[in-house]
């Protein structure tokens, strides 16, 4: 049979993310509509390319050897996109950029209004998900991951250390002991399928019968009911958020040294040359070395607040 792009794009969707459901979500489909394309995709082949089961599915002996050319031909449109890209937009276009929520929400949102100042032609589109989206096969231009990539394929363009604290409402604050600790709060963490994302284990390990007072799956709802005064929450210490302080005040705590949010900047190799891609790569170099720079200001800061008054002099 001719095999088609579109079933073969649905195809790879559904191996990569394990489930209908996962994938559905990925491509912006509905469930019933991909497990209809790839019923009819097992039908012209005669033989079934997955084995479902209760807890997702898994690909017969049939698709994994059909895997490697479907991630091939991924690769060569994705490749003739780029060509295109290349010679007709030279400074325009969009640019996808997938990250954890945490990072979509303090990060790059607030970069979006210096992206639309200084290049209004480019649209930033901003993948906000735990899911690892795929970089070789154009699922997103630009990765704001946690760690550097091992893949040969793949660049990290920049690191850095993003400084993080407890914050809550000033409602909040006013109610809670002059003295206090991390078992002493109303944590706000992850709930569902992503409960053993940073915070919750650093809060199990080092509180006794961790139980949020509040969880959620969406970032932006968690921050919603930190600003209600419902508790406390993990953040990113960012210039946008350390400029509202009527919303949420940083408490005075010491986290656990495991709670570090470390940020890369990873990119396909062939994706890093092109200009509306690059305009973003450059812009997101600036804030982690933004970044890097309150954070050496507040380290000095610190170092001379614990010198004595006369050895100042």
């Amino acid at each position: 049979m001719d095999l088609q792009w579109d079933d073969l794009r649905i195809f790879l969707a559904v191996a990569d993310a394990g489930s209908l459901s996962a994938a559905a979500r990925r491509l912006k489909a509905s469930q019933p509509t991909l497990s209809r394309r790839i019923a009819e995709m097992e039908y012209s082949l005669g033989e079934p390319l997955f084995v479902r089961r209760n807890q997702g599915i898994t690909l017969t002996k049939t698709g994994a050897r059909l895997l490697p050319a479907a991630q091939g031909m991924a690769q060569w449109a994705t490749e003739a996109t780029r060509a295109l890209d290349a010679k007709n937009s030279p400074v325009s276009g969009r640019v996808r950029i997938t990250a954890a929520p945490s990072f979509a929400f303090d990060l790059l949102a607030p970069m979006a209004e210096k992206l639309r100042r200084e290049h209004p032609q480019i649209t930033l589109e901003v993948l906000a998900s735990t899911e690892r989206l795929n970089l070789s096969r154009g699922e997103a231009d630009i990765a704001l991951r946690r760690y550097p990539s091992d893949d040969p394929d793949l660049i990290t363009v920049d690191e850095v250390i993003v400084p993080i604290g407890a914050y809550a409402s000033r409602d909040y604050v006013r109610r809670l002991p002059a003295k206090y600790d991390l078992r002493d709060l109303d944590w706000i963490s992850w709930a569902g399928a992503l409960e053993m994302v940073s915070p919750n284990p650093e809060f199990a390990d080092r509180i006794p019968n961790f139980r949020p007072a509040f969880a959620s799956d969406d970032y932006s709802v968690q921050v919603a009911a930190c600003q209600a005064g419902v508790g406390a929450m993990i953040l990113l210490k960012t210039s946008h958020r350390l400029k509202r302080p009527g919303e949420l005040v940083e408490l005075d705590l010491v986290l656990p040294t495991s709670l570090r949010a470390e940020l890369a900047i990873i990119c396909h190799k062939r994706m890093a040359d092109l200009p509306k891609v690059r305009t973003v790569l450059d812009l997101l170099r600036q804030e982690f070395a933004d970044l890097r720079k309150r954070q050496g200001a507040q380290k000095l800061r610190m170092a001379t607040s614990i010198i004595p008054r006369k050895a100042r002099k």
